[in-house]
């Protein structure tokens, strides 16, 4: 029995961050783990970015909250109901994803969560533990499933090899010139047709 795991940002919606530092004005937070692959690093440069300019969390859920999804997920979601159980598997933080699930109708979702002072400020972040995404898969098989797993990051790569199928989905080039043994799609409708065929060979 197959489970997929796919990764939120980037695949499912827009990147958080991307359009957190549209909304301010501040480029530097525009890096993500398309660029930096030491998250922890990437996310210790982001908290004292935001606690330098005053932004609160109720600044970076009113741009949340004005996201879409990714033109085809809601529809990638629905056809995954009727072909296996999905859990989306991301490294953003609870308190930035409850408007993002509300609209993909509350999916099963395994992340981190933020630690936030009486004004608003984050001031820390909380892994839930390391190499979170990855151990998801292992815990899974360990449970006699079998996962295909959906991300496009560098954060998503040992979760894609672990699992029995790793998919590359829209990734920048940089990704896919380090992990070339990997299958690439740059569609929904190319996602639906490996999937299909990857539970149809079941």
């Amino acid at each position: 029995m197959y489970i997929i795991c796919t990764d939120l940002e980037g695949v499912l919606v827009p990147e958080v961050w991307i359009n957190v530092a549209r909304w301010t004005g501040i480029d530097e937070l525009k890096l993500t783990t398309r660029d930096i692959n030491d998250y922890d690093a990437l996310m210790k440069r982001r908290l004292e970015i935001l606690h330098h300019h005053s932004i609160t969390i109720k600044d970076i859920q009113k741009v949340i909250s004005l996201l879409e999804l990714m033109p085809g997920a809601l529809d990638f979601i629905s056809w995954l109901h009727g072909k296996a159980q999905m859990i989306v598997v991301s490294d953003t933080f609870r308190e930035f994803a409850d408007p993002l699930l509300e609209k993909m109708g509350w999916p099963v979702l395994f992340c981190h969560h933020l630690t936030i002072d009486k004004d608003g400020i984050i001031t820390d972040y909380n892994l839930r533990q390391s190499d979170a995404k990855m151990k998801v898969v292992e815990a899974l098989q360990n449970l006699n499933f079998k996962v295909i797993a959906v991300g496009d990051s560098y954060n998503d790569i040992n979760m894609l090899r672990k699992a029995e199928m790793g998919v590359l989905f829209k990734p920048p080039q940089n990704v896919i010139d380090d992990n070339k043994d990997l299958t690439v799609v740059n569609s929904f409708l190319s996602l639906k047709k490996i999937i299909s065929e990857k539970l149809d060979n079941h």
